[in-house]
């Protein structure tokens, strides 16, 4: 089946075809660096680091490009966010940007998110920002009034082609101040001019400024991936006026379209207390729950089991029950894992199960199917669950399952769970600690039990087990051994 993704621009799904066969180049609006990331920004990068993944994984040569929002993150009144922060923390600007993009990355690293080819920052690119808005003043489409250049909405007869919104209708909607140089309501800023006590500031064609919010991204994303790339993604509430400018002031600007697919991910939300609807997680709601607090309830598959249990594109509630769901279906999976590798520690030569062999083939089969079909990964966890439980019924029959049968399927779990959707370790760990002595021991408190029962002595047997049940680790006697499973 051929790769199938729904472009949001024409809202509908469409066969994925590169510009370059084999070729990959994606641009992920990333986030604006001023406070630790919350869940919404979880699910966002898991989503797209599967999307990654997934394309690696089908053998494309991808060049995924992240930005870094450091500087030009208005509010509604233009005051810049960064600044905003430092004033309330009495910091140096560049000082919250970097503890907040450290801490980003430290998020995305925990969660599993495989970090961009080039994450580049908008502070960093303030020449090639400065460039485009001289093209788009050059091509009649933007003007400059007392040090501050917009986009002139009017001239773009396509705009509004990615939201559906009419020019018309956004004269009451539109995020930027209706400032007396404005031409129309609805245009934007691509330069502002810095008031003496603005600290980050640039010289420019005019005057002393710094660049609006959107004109970053799409300076970067032509410096990286070229005017014309393949995918472009982000959250689906930047659709409007993120998003809808990036494709105006590119476009117009380049003369050739600006990214052919356009992906954006559902919010998650969270159930209102008075209301018991659904709501945004949101900072300015204050209803957020960081990451990095997350991590401290729960692991971090565990979170991603959740996130990949919703597709990308539809928004998802976040409850404690949905996280209990997610921590069931994920330790179900690591189970059966976790029994394939401890059997193969002591697999006989002879193999009466290598006829499972194509089950394990139908299993990849199935799974390039749905990941085909706009990267499902829901229906992709469900074929390992399939897979799973018809692992489990080998594992718990009389077959004898010899070392080859064992390794394959563990080579499964790893390429499909771990490669793609990054829900099965290489090696288990549990939060802090280290994973190969973690399993390195536990088997050797399982021999000393094992000793202990044989030489009759149940109590320090039962010792044995019931302080590794405190721990989490629960022990379960089989016929053919021993094994433990984290609870």
């Amino acid at each position: 089946m051929t790769l199938q993704i729904f472009n949001v621009l024409g809202r509908q799904k469409q066969p994925f075809a590169p510009i370059h066969e084999g070729r990959v180049g994606m641009y992920v609006c990333g986030p604006t660096v001023y406070e630790h990331s919350h869940l919404g920004h979880a699910k966002t990068y898991v989503s797209f680091d599967v999307v990654a993944r997934y394309l690696r994984y089908r053998g494309d040569d991808l060049l995924y490009v992240q930005n870094i929002t450091d500087v030009g993150h208005l509010l509604a009144n233009e005051e810049d966010r960064i600044l905003r922060r430092a004033a309330q923390l009495n910091a140096k600007p560049m000082q919250i940007v970097e503890t907040y993009t450290r801490s980003y990355f430290e998020d995305m690293d925990a969660l599993g998110v495989q970090r961009p080819d080039i994450s580049p920052r908008a502070s960093g690119h303030v020449p090639e920002q400065i460039e485009m808005i001289e093209t788009l003043i050059a091509n009649g489409h933007a003007y400059a009034v007392d040090g501050n250049v917009y986009f002139d909405v009017l001239s773009d007869a396509d705009y509004g082609k990615l939201s559906n919104r009419r020019v018309e209708e956004q004269h009451d909607e539109s995020r930027e101040l209706v400032g007396g140089d404005k031409r129309h309501p609805a245009d934007f800023a691509l330069w502002k001019r810095a008031e003496p006590e603005h600290i980050l500031r640039w010289n420019s064609p005019w005057g002393v400024g710094f660049p609006g919010w959107h004109i970053e991204c799409s300076a970067m994303a032509k410096k990286y991936l070229g005017a014309n790339f393949d995918i472009h993604g982000g959250g689906i509430d930047n659709i409007y006026p993120h998003n809808e400018n990036e494709i105006a002031q590119s476009e117009s600007a380049n003369d050739v379209g600006f990214a052919n697919y356009w992906m954006l991910t559902g919010s998650l939300n969270v159930l209102d207390p008075d209301e018991g609807i659904p709501v945004k997680m949101s900072k300015s709601l204050g209803n957020y729950i960081t990451i990095k607090d997350a991590l401290q309830m729960y692991r971090p598959q565990e979170l991603r089991y959740f996130i990949l249990t919703s597709h990308y594109s539809n928004p998802v509630v976040f409850s404690d029950e949905a996280l209990a769901s997610a921590k069931s279906g994920w330790e179900r999976l690591m189970n059966a894992v976790r029994l394939v590798r401890q059997q193969l520690n002591s697999a006989p030569a002879v193999d009466a199960g290598n006829g499972f062999l194509a089950r394990l083939e139908t299993a990849k089969a199935d799974f390039a199917s749905v990941m085909d079909d706009d990267f499902n990964s829901p229906r992709g966890i469900a074929v390992l669950q399939d897979l799973t439980r018809d692992v489990n019924t080998l594992l718990n029959s009389e077959t004898v399952v010899g070392a080859a049968t064992l390794r394959a399927i563990d080579d499964t779990y790893s390429a499909l769970g771990g490669d793609v959707l990054g829900l099965v370790p290489a090696v288990e760990t549990r939060q802090g600690g280290d994973g190969q002595r973690e399993a390195a021991l536990i088997e050797l408190l399982i021999k000393m039990r094992a000793q202990a029962r044989a030489d009759r002595d149940y109590a320090r047997s039962d010792q044995i087990r019931d302080q590794l049940a405190a721990l989490g680790i629960v022990l379960e006697d089989r016929v053919d051994g021993t094994i433990w499973k984290l609870n």
